[in-house]
């Protein structure tokens, strides 16, 4: 009895570290998950402005065609 008195404070202190390991490996974890649903969300992110961009040049490529139309025509 007097040697569980003597070592329960080392025991507490074991069973705690084991608890805070495995609170630090689930803590892991989901920071792992969130960095992944990150990368998903730029990459998604990347090809809707890469798809803006391409209709915005679109755009400006057949106003550049129009107006170049009309100088071509005023120029006559």
């Amino acid at each position: 009895m007097e040697s569980v008195l003597k070592f329960w404070p080392v025991a507490m202190g074991f069973v705690t570290l084991i608890v805070w390991l495995i609170r630090l490996e689930a803590r892991a974890m989901d920071n792992t998950k969130e960095i992944r649903r990150l990368w998903h969300q730029r990459r998604e992110d990347l090809e809707a402005s890469k798809q803006a961009r391409d209709d915005t040049n679109k755009m400006l490529a057949e106003i550049r065609d129009d107006i170049k139309a009309l100088i071509s025509k005023v120029g006559k």
